[in-house]
């Protein structure tokens, strides 16, 4: 059931009507089984002071394109109701009309926009309105039979809407229908959603919580007669199995799905979506439409369903219904918006966002994580809509008219439009290797900050987590993971590479910035210290680029891959022969690389700094004390014989070359490949040309 969190102490210093709407707000959304992911709406009607200092009649009401859970005060507007109330004797107003005679009504224009049913809670004569999309109330809304339902669970105390888009319409039948019936304390909004309200914030939001849950544990008692959803058709892979499974399809889906725009994918395993991906109505069901009109944007009217038997089909079965499943998908969305279309539509990326997987589980797309993460949670509410439709008599839903309408309405696009816009390496994934360090480190705030998804690879878990937490705080949660990774051990390399598959579906970009640094004579090179260098500079940056490049191949998608090499990689430093020696052999790898690579499109380029001392874990080590006995100078003098030989007088930091890297891993620099770029304030014998 649904648990009622109301807490009168939680308010007390909250005097205002517009703090206690926020607290209701923030209440009602934190349970996602009452109100969608920036769906939903509510109000509160109360007297403020105008700019001239006398009492207006005002209503508070949630802003355009914002999430109910996280509003604060700012994301709501106040209209003044004496200029709103007049439109009820209107026959009729276009959306256009609608929006643009709101603007007129607001105090302050500095506010956001209006929620798209502002005129909804205008017109109802109540001092608190709210209105949501609850799993129970829906699954009654989107039952061919739901107003017999509804007259068995809630008697002659609700108001049947049928469906029609929101707008000025909708607002004056619901009006007009709950002034019809005295009785009334609800509102059922056939396929969309539920409206009550209360004279207090309290009792608004206790009538939410008791209306829903008299719907649930109605539906609830059905459920425990019937076989959901007609009972099991498959089985799920065991989860080692299946996530070895999805390491190989993933890159390929995220590929596909990726064809007019990059997308990130999430991958789901829960119960539920096993339940209902593994059942023997799941196809069918999927197939229906969306369960609510605010999840088209995210969800698109329908899933990719793609039926796949654990028990008699293997790794290329699945890979060929993915590649058929997918271009099917594409090709009849494409019609379905040719059908539907009007002059100006511009159609979304035509593959799909939801990807059912019978035996596997969900996978969801999206521009970012939040995005991807969205579809994700709205498709889990869909999940329990249909449990409890198919329950009760069937699920129904808009049809390909009505839905089109809904997901290239522009009232709806107009939400889209408050995103930030997007950077560089927005919709790409970055990996780094040694990313805890000062280069790397610097690069991955970088890339997160021109938009990247950004995976911190580096043998210091600690340390990598503590970047991915700050970028995380800044950028958004899941914009960042740490990876415990040692480069020469293969096994780890492959887990790391399997979490970043199942985090994100692939990768994009690759830093190879792993190091160490060792100091000494050519003739007191130890057989293990020739080795080490070779170990982690060699055969570490092999293995790393290798199953990238596997991954990026399979995503047939291009890519970037950035060696950082070493002033050392053509310069034959003193006392270095084990470490210059592997690191020229970094610069020829690349190459090689970058020549087998353009057939896919896989850039390899490499950045050749010097003496970055700023931060780096190598020149805090013994490396530093090495160096400077190699120039007969105190270690304390490096920093300034660094700089003072240097051709620009400059000393060399962390956000010098993570600007180069992130140079050859942009759009910027698509059109070179096996390239080395020195960053070292020009050092004369290490001049490339």
């Amino acid at each position: 059931m649904i648990q009622n969190k109301w807490n009168p102490d939680k308010i007390k210093d909250q005097y205002s009507a517009l703090a206690e709407l926020r607290y209701r707000s923030n209440l009602i959304g934190s349970d996602r089984r009452i109100c969608n992911w920036g769906g939903g709406n509510t109000s509160v009607k109360t007297i403020e002071k105008d700019f001239k200092g006398q009492d207006v009649e005002v209503m508070w009401v949630k802003g355009s394109g914002s999430d109910l859970c996280m509003m604060e005060e700012k994301h709501f507007t106040a209209l003044k109701l004496e200029d709103v109330l007049p439109l009820m004797q209107r026959e009729d107003m276009s959306d256009e009309e609608m929006v643009a005679y709101l603007e007129h009504c607001m105090v302050n224009p500095a506010n956001p926009r209006a929620s798209i049913e502002t005129l909804l809670h205008a017109f109802l004569p109540y001092k608190h309105v709210d209105h949501t999309h609850p799993d129970s109330i829906i699954s009654i809304c989107c039952a061919p039979n739901g107003r017999e339902i509804a007259d068995e669970i809630f008697g002659d105390r609700y108001v049947w809407v049928p469906y029609i888009r929101p707008g000025f319409l909708l607002s004056k039948m619901i009006a007009e229908g709950v002034e019809e019936n005295p009785k009334a304390e609800l509102v059922l909004m056939e396929k969309h959603g539920l409206v009550v309200w209360g004279e207090t914030a309290e009792e608004s939001y206790n009538k939410t919580v008791d209306i829903i849950n008299e719907a649930k544990s109605y539906i609830d008692n059905k459920l425990e007669q019937t076989e959901v959803f007609g009972g099991q058709k498959y089985k799920s892979l065991p989860v080692e199995e299946k996530e070895e499974l999805l390491h190989f399809v993933l890159p390929t889906i995220r590929g596909l799905v990726s064809q007019e725009e990059g997308m990130i994918l999430q991958v789901d395993l829960e119960d539920n979506v096993l339940e209902f991906v593994n059942s023997v109505k799941a196809k069918e069901l999927s197939q229906v439409g969306a369960a609510c009109p605010d999840h088209l944007v995210h969800t698109k009217r329908t899933p990719l369903y793609v039926e796949f038997d654990p028990d008699s089909e293997g790794e290329s079965e699945l890979k060929e219904k993915l590649e058929k499943g997918i271009a099917e998908y594409m090709e009849d969305y494409k019609k379905y918006f040719e059908k539907y279309a009007e002059a100006g539509d511009e159609m979304f990326n035509p593959a799909p966002r939801v990807i059912l997987i019978s035996g596997i589980g969900m996978i969801t797309t999206g521009k970012d994580v939040k995005n991807a993460d969205v579809s994700k949670q709205l498709y889990h509410r869909a999940i329990s809509v249909m449990k409890g439709s198919d329950a009760i008599g069937g699920f129904i839903s808009l049809n390909a008219e009505e839905s089109f309408k809904i997901e290239y309405w522009p009232l709806e696009l107009y939400k889209l439009s408050l995103a930030p816009k997007e950077g560089e390496f927005s919709r790409k994934v970055c990996f780094v290797t040694g990313g805890a360090g000062g280069i790397g480190s610097e690069t991955c705030r970088l890339f997160a900050s021109q938009g990247g998804h950004v995976v911190i690879a580096d043998l210091n878990l600690e340390g990598a987590e503590k970047v991915a937490n700050e970028i995380n705080v800044q950028y958004g949660e899941g914009r960042a993971i740490a990876v415990k990774m040692n480069v020469t051990v293969e096994e780890e390399i492959l887990q790391a590479y399997k979490e970043v598959t199942m985090t994100y579906g692939g990768v994009d970009v690759l830093v190879n910035n792993a190091g160490l640094a060792t100091s000494s004579s050519f003739e007191d090179t130890t057989l293990s210290e020739w080795n080490l260098n070779m170990e982690v500079l060699g055969t570490g940056y092999f293995l790393v680029s290798r199953e990238a490049f596997k991954i990026m191949k399979a995503q047939n998608a291009g890519g970037s891959m950035v060696f950082i090499g070493s002033k050392n990689s053509i310069y034959a430093g003193k006392n270095a022969s084990a470490y210059s020696s592997v690191k020229a052999l970094e610069m020829h790898l690349a190459r090689c690389i970058a020549a087998e690579g353009g057939d896919y499109g896989i850039r390899v380029n490499s950045v050749l700094p010097d003496a970055v001392l700023q931060g780096s874990a190598i020149w805090g080590s013994k490396w530093r004390e090495e160096r400077a006995s190699a120039y007969n100078i105190d270690p304390d003098e490096l920093e300034d014989h660094y700089r003072q030989r240097t051709v620009l007088k400059v000393n060399i930091f962390p956000r010098d070359i993570a600007e180069a890297v992130a140079f050859f891993s942009s759009s910027k620099s698509l059109k070179t490949t096996g390239c080395m770029l020195t960053v070292d304030g020009g050092v004369a014998a290490a001049f490339t040309r």
